[in-house]
């Protein structure tokens, strides 16, 4: 079996790697290499902030972060014969991270960014399958590495509705980061000037942050441009179903991966978005159904139990959280910035009942056997 390798100087940012990478998504950037199907391709990556993180670094430091630099993509892979109306099947095979990551809350980002205005830095240590950290003591979380972002580039026409719609979105208010060339790799403003943000996900996948996607994982991808051109990048150890503070353990990783195309299938299924499958349990049985947890719940009430909302799944998901932040402090002794990054790396978010209206419930379910004890 063939295989390629992207290799990344790991002490320079990605504006410094000579064309390997980019941080934005546009279809006309120019390829890394060139791929015939069935090659496994060896990704280097750097981590999701771009080398802005250094050990050592204090919350108050952490608001001169460049945001524009988010994420740093290895890539693009043109796969031979890919073409639009196929699925590019994406085999992950390894990913292998770095020793060191962090987990951060950034004023105004974040899923509960209303109620954490403040910076908050916790950097992680990782060695024998788990990560640990002095900034919260007690706690060991296990490994299950994967990649944040993966996808493709979109068509030129995907990529003017995209940016149709959103700019439409945000003139009504909505949570929207619009093109900027601020910061942009290719700076290119023919490219720069139109090109997506690489924070949300969109049809050609991007920053899915599905934390099954382990080893083993395939994902499958609608090809939307020539050659697929699949990047990839925002390694991360371990997360928790939804990522509440925007944050996982953050790290570098190497991604190893063989690509197939499967001709006409995307057309042929009607598929215009991601999906995946793996073949066993994509981190270790404890992690994925936990014998011992705690869980709390979230319906959509406002949090003074004035107000109600209908059918309104984000609201239930914060409540949900909110609870179990409380919970964490009240019982592990936690600040609430700790208890908030520790529900990002290891608290699942599941979707309880969705049909006894108006009220849904959303659960967080905490994993106990990370505190040891």
């Amino acid at each position: 079996m063939a295989t390629t390798r992207i290799h990344l100087d790991p002490d320079q940012p990605l504006a410094l790697q000579g064309g390997k990478g980019h941080n934005r998504w546009h279809p006309d950037i120019a390829p890394a290499v060139r791929v015939t199907p069935g090659t496994t391709v060896e990704m280097e990556t750097i981590d999701g902030l771009d080398r802005q993180i250094k050990r050592g670094m204090t919350a108050t430091e952490l608001l001169s972060v460049e945001m524009g630099r988010i994420h740093p993509l290895t890539g693009p892979v043109h796969v031979e014969g890919a073409e639009p109306g196929d699925l590019l099947a994406v085999k992950i095979e390894a990913v292998h991270t770095a020793s060191r990551g962090f987990t951060f809350i950034m004023p105004g980002f974040g899923f509960l960014r209303e109620h954490f205005p403040d910076p908050y830095i916790v950097h992680w240590e990782m060695a024998g399958g788990f990560a640990t950290s002095p900034d919260l003591p007690g706690v060991r979380i296990p490994g299950a590495p994967f990649m944040g972002v993966m996808g493709v580039a979109p068509s030129h026409e995907l990529l003017a509705r995209i940016n149709a719609r959103e700019a439409e979105l945000l003139a009504r208010g909505g949570a929207v980061l619009p093109p900027s060339a601020g910061a942009a790799v290719p700076s290119d403003p023919a490219i720069a000037d139109s090109a997506i943000r690489t924070i949300a996900p969109h049809e050609t996948g991007g920053n899915v942050d599905i934390k099954q996607l382990t080893a083993g994982a395939t994902l499958y991808l609608p090809v939307y441009q020539p050659g697929g051109l699949f990047s990839v990048g925002d390694a991360h150890f371990a997360q928790g179903d939804g990522e509440s503070c925007g944050t996982a353990v953050e790290t570098s990783a190497t991604f190893v991966a063989t690509f197939e195309v499967l001709k006409g299938e995307a057309r042929r299924r009607n598929q215009n978005d991601p999906s995946y499958e793996h073949p066993g349990f994509f981190t270790s049985p404890e992690m994925a159904a936990p014998r011992r947890f705690y869980a709390t719940t979230g319906i959509p009430v406002s949090r003074d139990g004035l107000r109600n909302e209908s059918e309104d799944l984000s609201m239930a998901a914060k409540n949900a959280l909110l609870n179990m932040v409380d919970y964490l402090v009240d019982t592990r002794g936690l600040t609430r910035q700790q208890a908030y990054c520790l529900t990002s790396v290891a608290v699942d978010l599941k979707v309880s009942q969705v049909v006894d209206v108006p009220n849904l419930i959303v659960s967080a379910f905490l994993p106990l056997d990370i505190f040891g004890g």
